[in-house]
């Protein structure tokens, strides 16, 4: 079968391999569609924290189940299924917290361990999301989303609060959108104005603020003097990480979703006067992704605006670079089988 590795920052190659062999607790999988996320263009660039070579990319999976054996969720042979991507110990303190998301020994798909860029994956039956009323858009873009829920759920948002998502790529347009359905006031903020329009015209954001100088002044009008009760990075750009907290109010919470691979730094007079509350969000858990599937379900995310550039396996290498240009207005990529 045909795989594509990732063997050094900037080379992909398209190589061909034995198809898996069914292990006990394992399904055998046919990837339908692919998602590419921030995570594959970092790696493929070689800044993604976390990373080592030659690695087999791809953990925004929808799949159709070609192998398996009885299990509890009654997942059977044909069904099509998400892969939640981040296979967790169960035994460490986070694990018997209900936070699976950042087990001690966590693993994930396509970054620690190789992914599902191949015709084939075996993975354990226990990461499986039954998806059968799906579509393979939809399934692809799952997992991008439920990081946005997870964030939301982790910031608590209240109806009518202002917040700030700096970063409308597709984990910030995940949050915006979830903030809204919370009843959130949604202060998008990009350094692409073709972003920004996405996010006013396809999301029905409140507001759109270019990064730069005057971005403190626009917020503080917007906010009448008060400022964002929370904030939101998608970036994991430093620059922008250690700026963010200028657009929160006292009081308020900012949500470090983006991941950065260096150190940020913040001035403790400003983070103890106004008392903040910084926390990190990473990846998600099952609640998230049912949450998302739900909304899903609804037709309450724009999936065909959102899914901007689609190109089958074999055409995968020859425009993944093109992805990476900020001119050529993607926001999210996806390869099919």
């Amino acid at each position: 079968m045909k795989y594509i590795v990732c063997e050094k920052p900037g080379r992909f190659k398209l190589r061909e391999k034995s198809k898996p062999q069914k292990v006990e607790g394992q399904a055998i999988l046919g990837i339908k569609k692919i998602g590419i996320c921030g995570t594959d263009l970092h790696a493929y660039k070689g800044k993604q924290a976390f990373f080592t070579y030659p690695r087999v990319l791809g953990h925004e999976l929808a799949a159709e189940v070609i192998e398996i054996e009885e299990n509890e969720q009654n997942i059977k042979a044909g069904d099509k299924v998400i892969v939640m991507p981040y296979i967790s110990c169960g035994q460490c303190i986070a694990c018997k917290n209900g936070k699976t998301n950042c087990c001690t020994e966590l693993k994930v798909l396509g970054v620690h361990t190789d992914g599902g860029m191949q015709e084939q994956i075996s993975v354990p039956i226990n990461l499986l999301i039954p998806a059968n009323k799906l579509t393979y858009a939809e399934m692809a873009i799952t997992e991008p989303l439920a990081i946005g829920a997870h964030a939301i759920r982790r910031a608590q948002i209240l109806p009518n609060e202002y917040i700030v998502v700096v970063g409308c790529g597709p984990i910030g347009i995940g949050i915006m959108k979830f903030a809204q359905i919370e009843g959130a006031k949604v202060i998008a903020m990009d350094v692409d104005c073709g972003r920004l329009k996405y996010a006013k015209d396809k999301i029905d954001i409140d507001y759109s603020v270019l990064a730069g100088d005057a971005a403190v002044d626009i917020i503080t009008e917007i906010t009448n003097g008060e400022m964002a009760t929370a904030v939101f990075d998608a970036t994991g750009n430093k620059e922008a990480l250690e700026k963010g907290l200028n657009y929160m109010a006292n009081g308020g919470r900012y949500i470090l979703v983006g991941l950065s691979k260096g150190k940020i730094e913040f001035e403790h007079p400003t983070i103890h006067a106004k008392e903040a509350t910084i926390m990190c969000s990473r990846n998600a858990t099952l609640e998230d992704f049912e949450y998302v599937i739900d909304i899903l379900k609804l037709g309450k995310f724009p999936v065909d605006s959102f899914i901007t550039h689609n190109v089958s396996f074999d055409e995968m290498i020859h425009h993944f670079d093109s992805w990476l240009e900020p001119t050529n207005g993607v926001i999210k990529a996806t390869v099919n089988f």
